[in-house]
């Protein structure tokens, strides 16, 4: 597997006591290879929402680095006017809706749908018509129509941010798999209530999921990515200029 440079930082495991476990397991067995980006990649932000981005909440920690690079990434996305998603969790009064989930974590009573816990952090508000989709377990897939948005708009590329790295950012990566989008999860911009299980999950992900990279290198893609499109469009206006030019040359 080829890490980011920086991983070290952002997600590498401690593998000090079980190195040569995982170079048996991983280092020569056709893990973590890259899949890259196709030609339309969406970005989704998942459940940045106060309850997860406040420290004080049982549910929450200080996120405030993945919020800082999430809001890079929507930059960019909105600049290039590409497909853009939040995500939130919250549940009825009854909690009828939350099955189990709440029985094994308590604390997500706290989720309660049209309460301010279950509203995007403001620092990254979603803006004009981006769609902000209500789940109510870990994956942004399940019981959702994020995968109708994702065809609707010829999608092929997800790009996954937020929290938990171990929980929703997780479970999504495998579906966004399992449905068939190239999934890319940029390590600097998502994040967990603790360092090991962020750790592990970004070792996980990127061995069989998706590609673990920086948020750097998605923006440098969708830049490099824009300027390419640019100069194939001006050449094609240049042949079609030369087309006519040589059309009207010959009438004459």
């Amino acid at each position: 597997m080829t890490w980011p440079d920086d991983f070290d930082e952002v997600g590498d495991i401690d593998d000090s006591n079980d190195s040569t476990d995982v170079a048996d397991h991983y280092g020569d067995r056709e893990f973590g290879e890259r899949v890259g980006f196709g030609d339309q990649p969406a970005l989704l932000v998942v459940d940045l929402i106060t309850a997860f981005t406040d420290p004080d909440s049982d549910l929450g920690a200080d996120v405030s680095d993945v919020v800082a690079q999430t809001r890079r990434l929507l930059d960019a996305f909105r600049e290039h006017d590409l497909p853009r998603y939040f995500t939130t969790v919250a549940f009825e009064e009854s909690y009828g809706d939350a099955g189990r989930f709440v029985e094994k974590v308590p604390a997500l009573r706290e989720l309660r749908l049209g309460s301010d816990r279950v509203a995007v952090d403001d620092r990254i508000a979603p803006v004009g018509d981006e769609r902000v989709i209500l789940k109510k377990y870990a994956s942004a897939f399940f019981g959702t129509d994020l995968a109708t948005e994702l065809t609707t708009h010829r999608v092929d590329t997800l790009v996954i941010t937020g929290v938990t790295t171990s929980g929703c950012i997780r479970a999504t990566a495998v579906d966004s798999l399992q449905h068939g989008y190239r999934t890319i999860v940029p390590a600097d911009a998502v994040g967990d209530r603790a360092e090991g299980p962020h750790r592990a999950n970004l070792f996980d992900i990127d061995a069989k999921y998706g590609d673990v990279v920086r948020t750097d290198d998605v923006v440098d893609h969708l830049t490099e990515t824009a300027t390419d499109l640019a100069g194939t469009a001006g050449d094609e206006s240049d042949t079609d200029a030369t087309d006519a030019t040589d059309a009207t040359d010959s009438d004459t």
